[in-house]
């Protein structure tokens, strides 16, 4: 059982680093709770939560070794995750200019559509998926006990989840979004090429 504690410890300080360090998905949620609503900056959050369920589930069923057994598949995967990114990116430079926003019509944005954008954005970086795998190699032992088939997912949904909940709340508040909207065409401007970046840095490596 201390064994099984130990793993649970490394693995959620590992994932909760991981979450913590900037990225496409701390970008998306920080600017959806500025430039939108704190509602669709949750949803958004939701939708990593999910992500991060989905590759612990993954993981658990041994996606590194299939990804290393299967060169195509990780190649497909990355460009189809690089496409993504740099269509995000195309998003946000074509931004209308700055200008008086009405933040209550934009907090109209559905929960399934900011939910999902939040889960396509988690879901697709590979590299993430291999992150998760290679933490769960390193940290498990060849003997998972069920419980932790369980466990596992649970805890990585509510790393991410809570995480980024924390970052909407704290970035949905009145003084954030009156900088989004002084700086919003800096701001679009930096966060597409950040997104451009990590797309062209995915499809590089």
């Amino acid at each position: 059982m201390s064994g099984d504690i130990f793993a649970l410890t490394t693995i959620g300080a590992a994932l909760l680093l991981g979450a913590m360090s900037p990225g496409a998905s701390f970008l998306l949620v920080a600017r959806s709770a500025m430039s939108c609503s704190r509602r669709a900056a949750l949803f958004v959050s939701l939708g990593m939560g999910i992500g991060s369920l989905m590759f612990s589930i993954i993981a658990l069923a041994g996606l590194h070794t299939l990804l290393t057994l299967v060169p195509s598949l990780y190649t497909a995967l990355k460009i189809a995750g690089a496409c993504y990114l740099l269509w995000l990116a195309i998003k946000m430079f074509r931004q209308p200019a700055a200008g008086r926003m009405d933040f209550s019509s934009m907090g109209k944005m559905s929960g399934r559509k900011a939910l999902m954008t939040g889960l396509i954005t988690q879901v697709s970086n590979p590299h993430t998926a291999l992150v998760f795998a290679s933490i769960f190699t390193t940290a498990l032992t060849s003997e998972i006990k069920p419980y932790m088939y369980f466990a596992l997912p649970v805890m990585a949904f509510l790393i991410d989840y809570l995480w980024y909940v924390v970052v909407a709340c704290l970035l949905s508040t009145h003084k954030p979004r009156q900088a989004y909207v002084k700086y919003r065409k800096c701001i679009d401007r930096l966060s597409g090429g950040f997104m451009a970046w990590l797309g062209i840095h995915v499809l590089m490596k």
